[in-house]
């Protein structure tokens, strides 16, 4: 059963947020998006992932995050896909451990996109679906959102744990229920060379 949130930390007056929420992957974004309806609010969901490969795992992604926000009728804004631009703070980090200084880099670079949009379109509250993941460190995620914002002074960073609550568990069940597409690796070329030997032969087939 969903806990009530605790949404102390959000950074201005509820009455007043704008929400825009980074969105990562529909399983990531499935208890987030859930959440925040029940708790009164109508976030806009921005899909802003140019470090997925292959194209056709990166539509697969987004198809299923665009799916799922159609049942609550949310705006679903797709960033602009260049995942040669992503490779460029990648440089020099190539044989980075996840979790290591690769996947800060990665954040930063979507969540400033993100922000960047917040800012351009009137949003002044910026949330990540990559913060429910227990794959990631959860203070990479909050310290590149701080520092995205940052450059954005009319955006604030909202840091809110998305793992507890209830989040984590009820994260798993609308899995099941939605019958997502759940991925197997984060989306990057490095990551998916991390994963199993399965992975590793169709990083090797599409020439990553």
């Amino acid at each position: 059963m969903m806990h009530k949130q605790d949404i102390t930390q959000l950074p201005i007056s509820r009455e007043e947020a704008r929400i825009l929420l980074h969105a990562c992957c529909a399983p990531c974004s499935g208890a987030i998006v859930e959440a925040l309806v029940k708790e009164g609010f109508t976030p806009a969901v921005f899909f802003s992932n140019s470090n997925i490969v292959p194209a056709s795992e990166y539509e697969l992604r987004r198809e299923e995050c665009r799916r799922y926000c159609a049942q609550y009728g949310l705006e679903f804004i797709e960033d602009e896909y260049s995942h040669s631009d992503w490779r460029t703070v990648t440089v020099g980090h190539e044989n980075d451990p996840e979790r290591g200084e690769r996947c800060y880099q990665c954040f930063r670079y979507r969540l400033m996109r993100a922000a960047k949009y917040a800012s351009n379109n009137g949003y002044n509250v910026l949330a990540t679906t990559l913060a429910s993941s227990r794959w990631k460190d959860l203070s990479q995620v909050n310290m590149a959102g701080e520092w995205a914002c940052g450059l954005f002074p009319g955006v604030k960073w909202w840091p809110r744990n998305w793992r507890k609550g209830g989040l984590q568990q009820r994260r798993s069940e609308i899995i099941r229920e939605q019958n997502f597409y759940n991925q197997n690796y984060c989306g990057c070329e490095f990551s998916l060379a991390s994963r199993p030997s399965v992975a590793r032969a169709e990083c090797e087939i599409n020439n990553l």
